[in-house]
């Protein structure tokens, strides 16, 4: 009986250390708080973008990866391309901006 529950009691904490260890990030693939971090970064660069009249946000695509957002996508200017590599940099939980937008 005394083996039985020792058994049991390894199996649950095997399992519980196999939960764990499944949620944890590592160098090219985020744990869930990672995840949820970088979704709401994503989302307020999105709004900053559309907030600005200067931009023509619906075509610039972001992306965001332990803090570093990718822009894409096509923009009419320089200028414009500037302003919405700047406007993100402004945005709270940016580490670093990759600007892959293309001028029409």
């Amino acid at each position: 009986m005394k083996l039985l529950k020792s058994l049991s009691a390894m199996c649950m904490a095997v399992v519980v250390v196999s939960t764990l260890a499944a949620c944890a990030p590592t160098a090219k693939q985020e744990g869930t708080g990672g995840y949820l971090d970088d979704t709401v970064v994503t989302t307020k660069v999105k709004s900053a973008l559309l907030a600005d009249k200067t931009i023509k946000s619906r075509e610039i695509g972001v992306e965001t990866f332990k803090g570093r957002v990718q822009l894409s996508g096509f923009v009419s200017s320089k200028a414009e391309q500037y302003r919405a590599v700047s406007v993100t940099q402004g945005v709270a939980g940016v580490r670093s901006v990759e600007n892959d937008m293309r001028i029409k």
